[in-house]
């Protein structure tokens, strides 16, 4: 086993790496309760995404630490499960059955282009600024889910939002759980967002805001109702709507799990020479757990850049990913705690989850104007219309326009310019 992993070679061993893999599952056990409260919003069981999301964690982690033996850890990303919901599902009314379809799509997708070698390829073809401001647009996005399920923001005719009642128990409650939160995370707490909801669920249940759950520990939840749905709905993927739901799953998950592997690679010093060894193995995995979750009856499995407090703890090898997928699959007999993760808990999740994404915003080059309106368009019509793939068709319409103004047009990629029709067609069939 410690040949296998190459212990000696990274300088561990079983305690690091055990004490890694803890590290790792506690700062993303946040996960196990609010993707199923945020997929529950689309009509799905929420027992069953429990089982999935704990599932897919499981084989999303014991495959990137057998395959491409890194401590990286992989879950249902937020982020995809807020365009799952929040976009495909209540905005597009697509029904949660046909959307897991697009996300099966998506994965089979990424596989075959890992398989072929062509990352680079797409990487270089997509503008670092656009990457950054996807990803900042649904941060924005996220954070505003979160407001509106704490009661903090709320609907105006006249203004559209307003201030919400302070006032409520429920929204007394997220508003507590953030301030939570923002404390352990700027102490650097490891596991911070999931202490954060503890704490926040034991409060609700003293003062009554939230019901005292049945039981801790429990028998684990059917699959039935989401498992395999997502091979029934194959045959509904050929709209142009659809697809472009396909394309903004592939396109999130793969930079998303990109930036990841770098990141968390490099604070473990396993990049050599600017590279980072396995790659190929690595996305494989990713793509593979996706394609595992969606079957399971879940949306995008991707990897975690929470694996890095893993890393920070000591862990090196993919032993650390295995630990993680063992919490995971203990982690099954505890969903009676679900009734008590409700959207008071949740919301302080999603807005510090927001403000984690939009950390990228000062990589923008917003002195460049010709970067700066795709950037901004893409980056504010998200939360404004509601919609991760709108925001992506705007940045990716004007990007051209403004380069080619500028005098740029040669610099941007020919598939650039084959986005810029599709997504033209795109608005032009929405109207």
């Amino acid at each position: 086993m410690e040949r296998f992993f190459g212990f000696k070679e990274l300088g561990t061993t079983y305690r690091k790496e055990s004490i890694a893999g803890l590290t790792t599952f506690l700062s993303m056990a946040y996960i196990l309760f609010v993707n199923p409260a945020v997929l529950g919003d689309a009509g799905m069981d929420k027992g069953a995404v429990f089982v999935a999301t704990a599932l897919s964690a499981a084989i999303g982690c014991l495959i990137m630490g057998l395959l491409a033996n890194y401590p990286i850890a992989l879950a249902p990303g937020m982020g995809l499960n807020a365009f799952f919901t929040y976009s495909v599902v209540m905005v597009m009314g697509i029904p949660w059955e046909t959307a897991l379809s697009g996300v099966l799509v998506s994965g089979l997708v990424f596989v075959a282009i890992t398989l072929l070698k062509v990352r680079e390829t797409i990487i270089n073809a997509i503008p670092q600024e656009l990457k950054y401001a996807a990803a900042s647009g649904i941060g924005l996005f996220i954070a505003f889910i979160g407001l509106k399920n704490a009661g903090i923001v709320q609907n105006n005719d006249a203004t559209l939002v307003q201030l919400g009642d302070l006032t409520t128990g429920s929204t007394l409650l997220a508003v507590f759980g953030l301030i939570i939160i923002v404390i352990l995370m700027t102490k650097g707490v490891k596991g911070g967002i999931f202490y954060g909801m503890v704490i926040t669920a034991v409060i609700g249940i003293i003062t009554q805001v939230i019901p005292l759950p049945s039981g801790i520990v429990g028998s684990v939840p059917s699959l039935e109702p989401t498992f395999g749905e997502a091979f029934k709905h194959l045959d509904e993927i050929v709209t142009l709507d659809l697809i472009i739901v396909v394309l903004t799953f592939l396109f999130v998950d793969f930079f998303d799990t990109a930036g990841t592997l770098m990141a968390v690679a490099t604070q473990a010093g396993l990049m050599k020479d600017n590279k980072l060894p396995r790659a190929g193995r690595a996305l494989l995995a990713d793509s593979s757990a996706t394609v595992v979750g969606a079957i399971l009856g879940t949306s995008t499995t991707t990897a975690y850049i929470e694996s890095s407090s893993g890393v920070a703890a000591g862990g090196r090898t993919g032993f650390t990913s295995v630990v993680t997928a063992g919490f995971f699959l203990l982690a099954l007999f505890f969903s009676p705690l679900l009734s008590v993760v409700t959207p008071a808990v949740t919301a302080p999740v999603l807005i510090i989850v927001g403000v984690l994404m939009v950390s990228v915003l000062g990589k923008i080059e917003w002195n460049r104007f010709e970067i700066a309106v795709p950037a901004f368009l893409t980056i504010v019509t998200m939360p404004l219309t509601y919609s991760i793939a709108t925001g992506i068709a705007l940045g990716f319409i004007f990007y051209p326009i403004t380069m080619v103004i500028k005098g740029h047009g040669k610099s941007v990629h020919p598939i650039m310019y084959a986005l810029f029709f599709i997504f033209i067609a795109y608005f032009v069939f929405l109207s």
